[in-house]
């Protein structure tokens, strides 16, 4: 998967699927698709990337207690 640098708007590939869709991961592995060629593999920190139409990462990619806003609701309902 393709994910946009905010800071370079560079592209990069991502290497670890499985660590971009773990909440509990800050770090993802991906090569720069800068210049002319496949750059080495890089750390990139999840919260300097966005999808290559701008958009941010979904908050359950990223966020560990992405539940809990929805748990601690008023007018929440919990289904055991």
């Amino acid at each position: 998967m393709f994910l946009m640098q905010k800071n370079s708007r560079n592209l990069v590939e991502v290497l670890s699927m499985q660590k971009l869709f773990d909440p509990f991961s800050l770090e993802v592995t991906a090569q720069s698709h800068s210049g002319e060629e496949l750059q080495d593999p890089e750390t990139f920190l999840k919260s300097e990337l966005l999808f290559p139409s701008g958009e941010q990462l979904p908050r359950c990619w990223v966020d560990p207690d992405y539940r809990d806003e929805h748990r601690n609701a008023p007018n929440a309902t919990v289904v055991r």
